[in-house]
């Protein structure tokens, strides 16, 4: 159950960085609606991954958050902010993708 609450955390990680985007490119009221979404993704990110971090290693939850939000943003820029995805790029991510299955393979909780 607390890996899915990390994956959780790692998808709303995704979303506050997404809403940070979307503040940057907004003016007026809209940027303090992109900012709310911001503040709350942020909330509930942090609270699921403390609930994850009270059964699995800290290391291991802490590198799987990380690495989920940052392919996780990484495609948000690409599909949504129109950021290059050349070779390099996307061959890195794939890297960072087995990582985190590598992580998840050998953390026996």
């Amino acid at each position: 159950m607390n890996w899915i609450l990390l994956i959780i955390a790692g998808l709303f990680e995704v979303g506050f960085a997404a809403c940070l985007g979307k503040a940057k490119e907004t003016t007026g009221t809209a940027t303090y609606w992109w900012f709310t979404g911001f503040l709350i993704c942020l909330a509930i990110s942090m609270v699921l991954l403390v609930k994850a971090t009270q059964t699995l290693p800290i290391g291991t939850a802490y590198a799987v958050w990380t690495g989920i939000g940052a392919v996780g943003t990484v495609l948000v820029g690409i599909f949504f902010f129109k950021e290059p995805a050349d070779f390099w790029r996307l061959f890195f991510i794939t890297t960072l993708i087995g990582s985190i299955v590598g992580l998840k393979a050998v953390t026996t909780q």
